[in-house]
């Protein structure tokens, strides 16, 4: 009975150890530094130990105004599951959030101060109350 349960014993911590296939280890934070004026401007970096990055500042434009609003500029890159680092650089201000990248459509880049959003002329007059025809 005894080399039974020893041997029940080794295949269950065979079983139980990692193959390196299925070792999902949790990322941790390597840095990060954070800074705020109190005026609602602040900038931020982190960095993980999986690889991703992420970049974010922000400024009040027309401060004190009935206008005021953050510009909000920022990246973030990532190792994808095919081994490639992915990196999208993003705007969010008066005009929306916009978004670029070498994985990212152009309808979407910030290389244009309103971009494109490929939307039929048809379906904005829908959503503008205009209808379909």
């Amino acid at each position: 009975m005894r080399p039974i349960i020893i041997l029940l014993g080794l295949v269950g911590s065979i079983l139980a150890a990692p193959n390196g296939q299925n070792d999902h280890r949790q990322a941790y934070i390597t840095r990060y530094d954070n800074d705020s004026d109190g005026t609602g401007a602040y900038s931020y970096n982190v960095e993980t130990s999986d690889g991703f990055l992420k970049n974010e500042a922000a400024e009040v434009v027309n401060g004190g105004s009935d206008n005021q609003f953050l510009r909000v500029t920022g990246s973030y890159s990532y190792v994808g599951p095919d081994g490639v680092t992915y990196t999208v650089l993003y705007v969010a201000d008066e005009y929306g959030f916009r978004a670029a990248g070498e994985h990212i459509p152009p309808a979407a880049s910030t290389d244009k101060k309103v971009p494109p959003l490929g939307i039929p002329s048809a379906a904005i007059a829908s959503l503008a109350g205009g209808g379909l025809g």
